[in-house]
């Protein structure tokens, strides 16, 4: 059985793929890379079967009829063998460094039973033009080298929210919680990395920039333009997260309250996003999300709300629209989101 299963979902991929599977390929034989070939019109599964030919024991080629970003990593997972899982979007790439460390660690840890469910590295924006790389940890917010449980969580600052770049699951964790990605949809990494979270009993943290996440192509899905364009596709994956758990029944009150953190930030952004567009109808839609919540759970809707963030986007006026755009533009300048 391979240790690490590293899944590319690949659409149009065929300028910049090789560069991501060639850093996966440091790994050996420790590795599978599966690569989904998501209904690509280019050289994308060509490619693809060129590195299956030549390294026939650690790549996979799958190819499906377009399905979108959500179902290559269903794809992934279904067909995964590894004892972890990892997703490594085509456009992304890993470091080799940090690859062969978390191999070695993942290997000491399963040789002495102690194999966590979720196993936690950092990642590093990648963003084209900027002069310093920002990497962001969870120093701080998590205990180092040690096996852990959510109640051995500290404070998570704002950009440290646990993301599908810095995540390794355990494989069968995944599949027995029964996680779907709904298909045709953008942003639904937050699916992947929300939902599993009160399956996990155990942690591991290994402070190495593994993930290096490229930032810097107009097309891409976290550029604000596009964002924008795609808001009702963010608020659809809110809106599944809202139901995919009651978290009045997450036994960890750190957990829970991380989990609620992550729904007030999905919250925000959806608010920000129809914020900026400013149309009467983007508008009504951030009303409707919010009486959504509201109507679903009453009791997390107040906890939400009454968060400073949660109050800032329900600001009445032009006046208050004006606070949270230049607050949004604070942030991200700051954090270096997108």
């Amino acid at each position: 059985m391979k240790l690490l299963t590293a899944a590319v979902p690949c659409y149009n991929s065929a300028e910049y793929m090789s560069h991501a599977i060639d850093t996966l390929l440091s790994g050996g034989d420790d590795i599978e890379i599966i690569i989904v070939n998501d209904g690509s019109k280019d050289d994308t599964e060509k490619i693809g079967l060129k590195y299956q030919e030549k390294y026939p024991d650690i790549v996979r080629v799958i190819s499906q009829e377009n399905g979108g970003h959500g179902e290559a990593v269903n794809t992934g997972l279904a067909n995964a063998k590894g004892l972890y899982f990892k997703v490594i979007d085509s456009d992304d790439w890993v470091s080799k460094k940090a690859l062969h460390q978390v191999i070695g660690k993942l290997k000491e840890l399963i040789a002495n039973g102690n194999n966590p469910d979720l196993f936690l590295v950092n990642y590093v924006y990648e963003k084209v033009g900027a002069k310093r790389k920002k990497v962001i940890n969870y120093k701080g917010a998590l205990p180092r080298d040690e096996v852990f449980t959510w109640d051995d969580m500290m404070h998570f600052r704002i950009d440290q929210n646990i993301l599908m770049h810095s995540a390794i699951y355990r494989t069968n964790l995944l599949k027995d919680c029964g996680i779907k990605l709904p298909k045709h949809t953008f942003y639904v990494d937050n699916i992947f990395v929300y939902q599993p979270l009160p399956y996990v009993k155990s942690l591991y943290y290994m402070d190495v920039n593994l993930y290096r996440y490229f930032i810097g192509r107009d097309d891409q899905s976290v550029n604000e333009e596009v964002m924008i364009r795609r808001v009702d596709q963010q608020i659809k994956i809110t809106k599944i997260m809202i139901q995919s758990h009651d978290l009045g029944s997450v036994k960890s009150k750190k957990l829970r309250n991380y989990m609620i953190k992550y729904l007030s930030m999905m919250m925000v952004v959806s608010s920000v996003l129809l914020i900026k567009e400013g149309s009467d109808e983007s508008l009504a839609k951030k009303e409707e999300l919010w009486d959504y919540l509201k109507n679903y759970d009453r009791r997390l809707y107040k906890k939400i709300r009454s968060r400073i963030l949660g109050r800032s986007m329900n600001l009445p006026g032009k006046f208050g629209r004006r606070v949270v755009e230049v607050g949004y533009e604070v942030a991200r300048r700051i954090y270096k989101f997108n």
